[in-house]
């Protein structure tokens, strides 16, 4: 398998596990708290674990990342999660705009599926860039 192909495929299995992570936050969320702001609560959230788990993954699997010392690998998380910012509007956007237009959890989680795929698409090139990069910036 060439190097790309099998760095592509693991990515994909990555955001997989990121996006069950993701969701399956979500869900529990919903289950467990019935309040005003359920929805929102249950995608930020769900974010916030889909983060974690993402970071994890793609440091050590994909960019082969190695934090000198805990404020390298704080420095270099709080990039990645701002380079995740416009990766995250592109997947609050479609799965608040599925809950919006067809207005039932299934549909809400698909559209979350959807923006964390076009999302996850785009933040690989930007952290590549930018996050892990192994010249300084």
């Amino acid at each position: 398998m060439f190097a790309s192909t099998k760095l592509a495929f693991y990515y994909a299995i990555f955001a997989l596990i990121a996006t069950a992570a993701n969701i399956g936050a979500q869900d529990f969320v919903i289950r467990n708290y019935s309040g005003a702001f359920d929805i929102l609560a249950s995608v930020v959230v769900g974010t916030g674990v889909g983060l974690v788990v993402k970071y994890v993954l793609d440091k050590r699997y994909i960019f082969r990342f190695r934090a000198r010392n805990v404020a390298h690998d704080t420095h270099t998380f709080v990039l990645y999660s701002i380079m995740g910012l416009a990766t995250t509007v592109i997947f609050w956007g479609f799965e608040f705009g599925f809950n919006h237009i067809f207005e039932t959890k299934g549909m809400r989680y698909l559209g979350g599926v959807i923006g964390l795929t076009i999302g996850y698409l785009t933040k690989y090139h930007l952290d590549k860039r930018y996050v892990f990069r192994s010249e300084p910036v």
